[in-house]
């Protein structure tokens, strides 16, 4: 048998309600250890039954040692988990897992031991305490040279994180590059980088907007080159007006500070996530239907 105490324990360790508690207790004849297996094989059940729903909320986190920085993102259903104290916990925890680790992929991430536990069964003890969908979605880690220093900054409260690399720079002009990278959305550094099929699917939609403004195909095609360099100041970091002086681009803030930019990445939480649109009171009709 088990004492009260023993439900008090089992639910300060697993976080998991006082019935399933006591059902866990009695399922297993007492036993604590075995109690918190079962109760982790409840919420393994519980986590595969949220799989299919969106988790398009979240956080992202930047962590830095020495020549190595990374950036996480973790997925959840709603702010009110992404303000969640353990949830949280658990982003700021992993990023530090994966700053030490030489894992590349989230497949492998996941797989990574750490208190006995992998970070993938971590995850799903999470899951089943908070009752909500929760998914590691993506990360990225850089190693920098000696000469280069990361900038990095969280912006909203880590719904956009912004991390770079500069050469031969100060943390501080890092750090306002990385600023603007998270204010302005920059998609690349330099127009060097842009994918050609944007840059010709943006040919494509100058052409069309000049000749309907009822220019010839010839003069339109030379207008395109024109329009194109306008194109390349919005989404290249290089070329974009610096956010705190207006009157210089990026490229020259660095460079009147000695430094050139080598690497940005960007990570907006949810992006490219279709947020599933619900029918409130139909949700609310099903559930009392289901009860």
């Amino acid at each position: 048998m088990y004492k009260a105490s023993d439900v008090k324990e089992l639910r300060e360790r697993t976080g998991a309600g006082m019935l399933d508690c006591k059902k866990a207790l009695e399922a297993v004849d007492g036993d604590m250890e075995k109690a918190i297996d079962y109760l982790r094989e409840k919420g393994m059940s519980k986590a595969e039954k949220k799989a299919g729903r969106i988790a398009a909320d979240g956080l992202c986190d930047i962590k830095t040692d020495g020549n190595t920085a990374v950036i996480v993102e973790v997925n959840s259903e709603t702010d009110f988990v992404a303000k969640n104290e353990e949830f949280i916990n658990f982003v700021h925890h992993l990023a530090d897992i994966l700053l030490k680790s030489e894992v590349t992929t989230v497949e492998e991430a996941l797989e990574i031991k750490d208190d006995e536990q992998t970070i993938n069964e971590k995850l799903v003890a999470l899951v089943a305490k908070i009752g909500e969908k929760i998914s590691f979605r993506r990360f990225e880690k850089i190693v920098k040279e000696d000469n280069e220093v990361f900038g990095h900054y969280i912006h909203m409260g880590g719904k956009i994180g912004g991390l770079v690399v500069l050469s031969d720079t100060t943390e501080e002009v890092a750090k306002d590059v990385a600023m603007h990278v998270a204010a302005m959305a920059p998609v690349c550094v330099s127009k060097e980088e842009v994918p050609e099929e944007m840059i010709e699917h943006e040919k494509r939609v100058i052409k069309e907007q000049v000749m309907n403004e009822g220019k010839p195909a010839d003069i339109a095609e030379k207008m395109v080159n024109g329009r194109i360099n306008k194109f390349y100041k919005e989404i290249c970091l290089a070329d974009q007006e610096f956010i705190k002086d207006s009157s210089i681009n990026v490229a020259t803030y660095v460079k009147n500070n000695g430094g050139e930019i080598k690497k940005m990445i960007r990570f907006v939480v949810g992006e490219g996530i279709e947020k599933k649109e619900e029918d409130f009171a139909s949700e609310v009709m099903n559930q009392i239907k289901n009860a």
